[in-house]
């Protein structure tokens, strides 16, 4: 029993000695252990709270695009990027509240919208169809250079067709027709060949006295196909 008692204490002694030397560091280990834990689910929460209101208001701003209802509108938009510019919805709502000052004449309005998607997106290929859109408005107050310096500008590789295409209608329309028809040429190198879309295109680049359309293809149409799907399309 003496013996028993012995190792006993002998295994207290080395416990308290291990935790003297150990246990302050122990315990700041296991406290940021289960400060991080929370942390992590608290910022997850937030996430979540963040997105589901700022999904609320996209919703608001949908709803008073097809409804016609331009002060809904500006002030669910309003609220949207003041609040949860960082989230997905932001850019989405901007584009569709772009759209709708479009229609309503407001052009410098939807310019700013779009160019707010541009600065603010996370997304590459929403800024690609702000920076689309911006230039079509530019293009169409006449502002050629600035047109051209939004469409040279980083895009995905997707978009490389329709921005070579609003390239040459740039350069076209400021009477540099040389320069517009090796837009259009790199537009049709990059537009996929089965897309309706070409037509189109080689319509303007014939105009320009570019190459002829290739034998068998399709007649090009009178007016240009539907542009892809995209939200929150300005000029039309």
């Amino acid at each position: 029993m003496a013996v028993y008692d012995i190792e006993e204490q002998e295994k207290l002694e080395d416990l308290k000695a291990f935790w003297q030397r150990w246990g302050t560091l122990i315990s700041v280990a296991v406290i940021a252990i289960c400060v991080a834990y929370i942390g992590v689910q608290g910022w997850r929460w937030w996430q979540h709270r963040q997105a589901e209101e700022a999904s609320v208001l996209y919703g608001a701003v949908a709803g008073a695009v097809r409804g016609a209802d331009l002060p809904k509108a500006r002030d669910a938009m309003g609220q949207l990027a003041g609040r949860f510019a960082g989230t997905g919805y932001a850019p989405r709502g901007a584009l569709l509240y772009a759209k709708m000052l479009w229609d309503n004449g407001d052009k410098a309005g939807a310019r700013t919208q779009l160019s707010w998607v541009v600065e603010n997106s996370r997304e590459d290929e929403l800024k690609a169809v702000a920076r689309y859109r911006l230039a079509e408005a530019l293009l169409d107050d006449k502002q050629y250079d600035q047109a051209l310096a939004t469409l040279d500008a980083k895009h995905p590789d997707a978009f490389a067709g329709l921005f070579a295409d609003l390239r040459g209608d740039a350069l076209a329309s400021a009477g540099r027709a040389a320069e517009a028809k090796s837009a259009y040429q790199a537009a049709l190198a990059k537009l996929d060949n089965k897309s309706p879309y070409r037509n189109y295109v080689q319509v303007k680049l014939d105009s320009l006295g570019g190459d002829a359309a290739p034998a068998g293809a399709a007649a090009a149409p009178a007016a240009p196909p539907a542009a892809p799907v995209v939200p929150g399309t300005p000029v039309k």
